[in-house]
C-alpha cells in the first residue's frame, strides 16, 4: 500500500473489507417512489409532515435481523442514513423535533441498529446529508423543493444559513459523542457554483477538524468539497475502468450502488439487477483495488422486501465459497495479464492470485506471460479446492501450438456457482 494515498484515518480494515452494506431509510419510504419524492414532486413541508412524518412506524423494524441477512451476503460494514436531504433524523437528535422518536414509532432507531450491527462484529458508518430540505434556515437552492416556488426570493431572505451551519455541525457532534466508535462518516453532498452550496456553506474545513478532534480514527469520504481532507473517495453507481488515481497517486475508494434505480425503498421501480452482475460488479471492484458499498432501502414497516432479501441470499451463497478472493485482496501486480472474459484479485499477504472467470470456456484458460510460467505452482477451484492441472498433453500441445505461459485444463462443464473462481497458489 506504500504508493496509494492513505488519508488520515485508520484504513487498514477497511481495504481488507471490501463489501459493505448501505442503508438509505426515513419518511421517503411511506411514499415509496424514490428517496427524492420531495424533490422531485416539489412537495413542501406541511403536505409531507402531514402525510408521512405522522404515519411513520416501521411495526417490523428489527436490526437483529438486518445485520444477519447482511453478515451471511459477506459484508462486513454497514452504513446507514441518519438523516437524508428530507431532514428527518433516525435518532433521538436534541436538536430538533423532526425525529424518530416524534412519529408513531416512539424508538431511537438509530441506536437500535448501531447495537444489532456491533453485536454481530460489523464496522459502523453513519450517512449525514449536508442538504436539509426541511430546516427553516436551509436557503432554498436549485435542488431543494421549493425552487419554483413564486415567492421564493422572499422566503429566502427570512433563511440564514450560518443558523443551519450551526445546526448541521451540532447533530454531527451529536453523532460522534453519543453512539461509541464511529468507523466512517459519509457526508453527502456539495454542489458548489450557481444556486449551490459548497465548502463555505458547510464550514466543510472546521466541520473536518471537529470530527477528527472527536474521532481521529474515523474514515471522511470526499464529498465536503475540500481538495484534500478526505480518506476514501466514491464514485457512484458504476466502477472505473481502473484503480483511480489523484495527481498521479493510487487512492482508496468505494463505489456505492443499488440493486435498482432508487436508493430508498421504491416499490414499483422494475430495473432490479440480478444476483449474477452483483457478484460480478464486487468482484470487478476488488480487481482494481476498492471497495462496494451495496444499498437496501428498507420498507416503512422497517423490513428489506424480498427482491433485496433474494438477492443478499444469492450472493451470500457465492461469498460462502468465495470470500478468500475479496477479503484482503486488491489489484493483481502488473505482471499478472488478466485472461479474457476473468478478472484478476490478488492476496499480497497469502500471495495468492485468484482468476475470477465471467464466461466459462471450453477445456482450457490461457495465461499468458511469463509471470504465470514463473510462478504459478499449483492451482485449484475455490468453491471446491479441487485440482486444476496446469500443463497440455502432448497431443493438444501439437494441435494448439506453443504457449507464451501457461494453459490451465478445466471441468467440462461450469462449476454450479455464479462466478467460478481459481486459486493460484505463487512461488
Amino acid at each position: 500500500m506504500e504508493d496509494i494515498r492513505k488519508g488520515k484515518g485508520d484504513w487498514e480494515w477497511f481495504v481488507k473489507a471490501r463489501f459493505g452494506l448501505f442503508i438509505h431509510w426515513g419518511l421517503y419510504s411511506l411514499p415509496a417512489r424514490h428517496e427524492w419524492v420531495r424533490n422531485f414532486e416539489e412537495i413542501p413541508n406541511e403536505i409531507y409532515d402531514e402525510k408521512y412524518f405522522t404515519r411513520f412506524n416501521p411495526d417490523l423494524y428489527n436490526p437483529e435481523e438486518w445485520a444477519k441477512i447482511a453478515k451471511k451476503a459477506g459484508m462486513k460494514y454497514a452504513v446507514i442514513t441518519t438523516k437524508h436531504h428530507e431532514g428527518f433524523c433516525l435518532w433521538d437528535s436534541k436538536l430538533t423535533d423532526y425525529k424518530a422518536t416524534n412519529t408513531p414509532a416512539k424508538r431511537d432507531l438509530l441506536r437500535e441498529f448501531v447495537d444489532a450491527f456491533r453485536k454481530e462484529g460489523f464496522k459502523i458508518g453513519f450517512y449525514y446529508s449536508l442538504i436539509d430540505w426541511h430546516h427553516p434556515h436551509f436557503t432554498i437552492d436549485r435542488y431543494h423543493p421549493l425552487r419554483n416556488h413564486p415567492e421564493k426570493e422572499k422566503l429566502n431572505k427570512n433563511r440564514d444559513m450560518s443558523k443551519y451551519r450551526e445546526y448541521l455541525h451540532g447533530q454531527i457532534k451529536e453523532l460522534l459523542t453519543e453512539f461509541g466508535k464511529i468507523d466512517i462518516m459519509w457526508l453527502d453532498f456539495s454542489y458548489p457554483g450557481p444556486d449551490g452550496k459548497g465548502k463555505d456553506d458547510w464550514d466543510s474545513e472546521n466541520l473536518v477538524k471537529m470530527i477528527r478532534e472527536l474521532q481521529p480514527h474515523i474514515l471522511i469520504n470526499n464529498r465536503l468539497d475540500l481538495e484534500d481532507e478526505w480518506d476514501f473517495i466514491t464514485p457512484e453507481q458504476c466502477v472505473p475502468n481502473k484503480w483511480p488515481e489523484i495527481n498521479g497517486k493510487k487512492v482508496i475508494w468505494e463505489s456505492c450502488q443499488t440493486f435498482s434505480g432508487s436508493w430508498g425503498y421504491h416499490r414499483d421501480e422494475a430495473t432490479w439487477r440480478e444476483p449474477e452482475e452483483l457478484i460480478k460488479t464486487l468482484i470487478d471492484c476488488v480487481s482494481k483495488g476498492g471497495n462496494l458499498l451495496l444499498n437496501v432501502g428498507p420498507t416503512s414497516r422497517g423490513e428489506f422486501d424480498y427482491r433485496a432479501r433474494e438477492r443478499l441470499e444469492k450472493i451470500g451463497e457465492w461469498m460462502y465459497y468465495h470470500s478468500d478472493s475479496i477479503y484482503g485482496c486488491t489489484q493483481a501486480p502488473e505482471e499478472f495479464k488478466t485472461p479474457k472474459d476473468c478478472r484478476l484479485t490478488y492476496n499480497p499477504e497469502k500471495n495468492r492470485l485468484y482468476v475470477h472467470i465471467f464466461s466459462w470456456p471450453y477445456k482450457f484458460l490461457f495465461l499468458e506471460g511469463n509471470a504465470y510460467k514463473e510462478k504459478v505452482i499449483y492451482a485449484q477451484l475455490l468453491n471446491d479446492k479441487s485440482e486444476i492441472k496446469i500443463g497440455l498433453d502432448e497431443w493438444h500441445r501439437k494441435q494448439l501450438g506453443d504457449i507464451d505461459g501457461i494453459c490451465l485444463v478445466l471441468p467440462p462443464f461450469k462449476p454450479k456457482v455464479a462466478v467460478p473462481v481459481i486459486e493460484l497458489f505463487l512461488k
